[in-house]
């Protein structure tokens, strides 16, 4: 097996992969916008979306990433790859290998929540399990409950698990386990969930499964637009559920990394309230969260 050592650079965006021989004659240089379609390792790399650039030359590999994600959470999932990537194509170019998942971790804004996103999407809509109760058809958050006891609540959508821990621990001395875990099992093929998923375009509980009236319809479409994005990049969900005239006062459902983080009210009274005030102050002058 092709042995590669993690090499920091000046530059703290760029970090050097070598190996203990010469890759290609001369240098190459990728973004996302080469045709990498050739180059099995870029795709795989390209895979992760903190990966803006690579630089292949003499005998390393260059990475670049976005400011989005440290180093110690990335470099021995990049290592990993590249070293598979070159067992197979030990010249760069030639033909893909089989496909693996490889997982990184994320912190979110709620401290009990880590998200563990894949190079891969995992499911169309999204899952929530917020007790062992619920899990039975869900295999990956039952086999997680019985493998970690101080698992409280999965979240699964697009491409990332949210993981909700009790505080009998700390993240850094717990993440590597769930992350190898999660990895292992979807490499195994095990099924995700038998449930069907639900749409992120129509929330799981009833009261949202409904016609908004022309107000509720505006404020839904701000958020959608301004807020969503955000919250959702953070392994969470926000809804609106309610909205009442009277009062102006507007009711969110929290899901996933947002549900009962201790931020949350502070990022709809400083961030969401705000928003809502300055698109449609005739509607909204208060907002409500309720957990999911």
């Amino acid at each position: 097996m092709r042995q590669i050592i993690i090499e920091p650079t000046e530059n703290p965006k760029v970090m050097k992969f070598v190996t203990d021989y010469n890759l290609i004659p001369g240098s190459l240089e990728l973004d996302r916008a080469s045709d990498i379609s050739e180059i099995p390792l870029a795709q795989e790399l390209f895979n992760y979306p903190f990966v803006n650039r690579i630089f292949i030359t003499a005998n390393f590999i260059a990475v670049a990433k976005e400011d989005t994600v440290e180093w110690e959470h990335v470099s021995e999932s990049l290592k990993n790859i590249i070293e598979d990537e070159l067992l197979a194509n030990p010249r760069i170019y030639l033909q893909k290998k089989k496909e693996n998942y490889q997982i990184y971790s994320e912190m979110t804004p709620n401290p009990a929540v880590m998200k563990f996103i894949s190079s891969k999407m995992l499911m169309d809509g999204f899952i929530e399990v917020k007790s062992r109760e619920e899990a039975d058809a869900v295999p990956l958050a039952k086999e997680l409950y019985e493998a970690f006891d101080f698992v409280k609540e999965i979240y699964v959508s697009d491409n990332f698990v949210a993981v909700t821990k009790d505080g009998q621990f700390e993240w850094h001395e717990i993440m590597a386990q769930v992350r190898t875990f999660i990895a292992e099992f979807l490499q195994a093929g095990k099924t995700i969930s038998t449930a069907e998923p639900h749409n992120h375009e129509s929330p799981m509980l009833k009261i949202i499964n409904r016609e908004y009236t022309d107000d509720e319809q505006k404020i839904s479409d701000i958020l959608n637009e301004y807020v969503a994005p955000a919250v959702e990049n953070d392994g969470g969900k926000i809804s609106l559920i309610e909205y009442d005239g009277e009062s102006k006062t507007a009711r969110m459902l929290l899901q996933g990394a947002c549900s009962g983080c201790p931020s949350s009210t502070a990022t709809l009274k400083n961030g969401i309230q705000n928003i809502l005030k300055q698109f449609v102050p005739e509607l909204v002058e208060t907002v409500e969260a309720v957990n999911g």
